[in-house]
Order: structure tokens, then C-alpha cells, then sequence
């Protein structure tokens, strides 16, 4: 029997172990800085502000006033935190990620930590995937603090009962929390092509506040262009184009057309900036 069989599956084992050992220090890293933490906090700040504001006030929203939802939330606390969502979705979530994601490449070369990450047998290309997954990670825990932190603060202050849909059906808790964490999936997707945006903003430097910045100057960009009617064409290709048509999923029945649009222009946008990252990344002389 020849002894060097098992070899291809050892090393496949021990890259898997080095990738999940990367990661898991990867999210620890993330998620002991206090930063992070700020972050998370003034994102869970949003719906207690709203549902506060709401509650103080003499009389309930009219339809029509304020953001989408707000007139609903006297009437059932659940959709304080769908309500926290789209305030939330324009600048401070895309804020959030831009730190996080330009952050990933650029943080640790002006921190002169790279070069010591990329000793085999880690990669440039392991690395990079990490990264990009931690900042998907963080994207999924940013939505659930806004929408958990709603739901808990729109039941300590308003009733909670069944909720009545936007297509006039009515359901009950259970199916409304199911509904409400769909939202938050789909708010989370709608993230990850900003997220690869800013990995591949954060290879082309080492100063990671510049990679920061600009990936959020390139959130709302790309939100000022989708809002010019004269720009229609371009509407379809900017990654910001779905984030407020979570409305679909809060029908019945749910249509899942934005949603699967959504998910193949930001798969779109991960290929292709991905790609870049990996480009760049890969031949870029790393010094410190």
C-alpha cells in the first residue's frame, strides 16, 4: 500500500483546521473590541429611540408620516423593530459596515500585523475569505440587534397580538416573529455586496480609516444615484437597489422575487469584488 495516499487528505484536514482556527480568531478579535460593541449598542439604540418617541407622544403616527411602519406600532408592538430596519438601512447600518469592512485588509497592515498572518499555511486567499466572512458575520449580528432589540421594547411598551399584514391578512405571533427575522435575512443580504466593496477598498491601502470612509461615501453615493430618475438605467446595477423592498415579505403570500433579485445582484457584487480583492491582494508586496 502506498504511504503517501492518506497525505492529500491530512493536508486537507489541516487546512480546514487552520481556516477554522483563523476564523475563530478572526471573530474573536471582532468581537472584543469596543468598538464593536459601540457599534452594536447605538444600532440597538435605534428602535428603543423610536418606540420611546412613540410612546411619549400625544397622539399615534398617521399613516403616511414618518417612516414606513411607524403608524403601525401603537397598534402592535412587533413592528417597532421592522420599523428600526428601515430607519436604520440608508446610513447607519451601511455606516457600521463600512468600519467593519474596510477594517479587515487595511486595519491589520497599519497595525503591521499582515505579514505575521500570512505565514503558511494560511494564504492570501484564506485570508481574504475570513475576512469577508467576518464582516458578513458582524452584518448579520447588526440587523439582529436592531430588529431582536425592537421586538423586546415594542412588547414592553405596546401591545403585541396578531399582526396584520400589508396585504390585509392577519397572522398570528409565531408566523409575525418568523416574518420579522426574514426581514432581518433579507437586510443582511443586502449588505454583503457593500461588505466585499469594502474588502476590496481595504486591500488597496494601509490606512484604514481612508478605507472606511470610503466605503461608506460609496453607500450613500450609490443611494443618491438610485434615487435620480434620469439614472434609470443604472438603477438595476447599484447593490443599494433592493434595500427597501423588504415590503414583499410582509404579504401573503410572501413573494420572494425581490428577495431572490437581491440576492443574485449582491452574489453579483461579491463575485466581482471578491475577484478584485483577489487580485490586488495577491500581488500586492506586503512590508508590514
Amino acid at each position: 500500500m502506498d504511504a503517501s495516499a492518506p497525505q492529500p487528505r491530512v493536508q486537507r484536514g489541516l487546512r480546514a483546521s487552520v481556516t477554522a482556527g483563523l476564523l475563530a480568531s478572526e471573530l474573536g478579535v471582532l468581537y472584543r473590541r469596543r468598538r464593536t460593541w459601540a457599534m452594536l449598542l447605538a444600532l440597538a439604540a435605534i428602535p428603543v429611540l423610536i418606540a420611546v418617541a412613540v410612546r411619549l407622544s400625544s397622539s399615534p403616527p398617521a399613516p403616511g408620516h414618518g417612516p414606513p411602519f411607524l403608524d403601525r406600532v401603537t397598534q402592535n408592538g412587533l413592528f417597532v423593530g421592522v420599523t428600526g430596519l428601515v430607519v436604520s438601512i440608508p446610513l447607519f447600518l451601511p455606516l457600521t459596515i463600512g468600519v467593519v469592512a474596510g477594517d479587515t485588509i487595511a486595519g491589520e497592515a497599519g497595525l503591521g500585523t499582515l505579514r505575521y498572518l500570512l505565514v503558511a499555511p494560511v494564504g492570501r486567499v484564506r485570508l481574504l475569505v475570513v475576512k469577508y466572512i467576518g464582516a458578513a458575520v458582524f452584518a448579520l449580528t447588526a440587523t439582529l440587534a436592531v430588529v431582536l432589540t425592537g421586538a423586546l421594547v415594542g412588547a414592553a411598551l405596546f401591545p403585541v397580538g396578531p399582526v396584520t399584514l400589508l396585504s390585509g391578512d392577519t397572522i398570528g405571533v409565531g408566523p409575525s416573529i418568523v416574518r420579522a427575522l426574514l426581514v432581518a435575512a433579507f437586510v443582511t443580504v443586502s449588505l454583503l455586496g457593500l461588505s466585499a466593496v469594502g474588502l476590496f477598498i481595504s486591500t488597496l491601502t494601509e490606512v484604514p480609516v481612508g478605507a472606511m470612509a470610503a466605503t461608506i461615501v460609496l453607500s450613500v453615493t450609490a443611494q443618491v444615484l438610485g434615487s435620480l430618475p434620469q439614472l434609470s438605467w443604472l438603477h438595476p446595477w447599484l447593490f443599494t437597489r433592493y434595500w427597501l423592498d423588504l415590503g414583499d415579505l410582509l404579504r401573503s403570500p410572501i413573494s420572494w422575487t425581490s428577495f431572490v433579485d437581491n440576492g443574485l445582484l449582491q452574489a453579483g457584487y461579491v463575485a466581482v469584488f471578491g475577484a478584485l480583492a483577489y487580485g490586488r491582494f495577491v500581488t500586492k508586496d506586503v512590508l508590514s
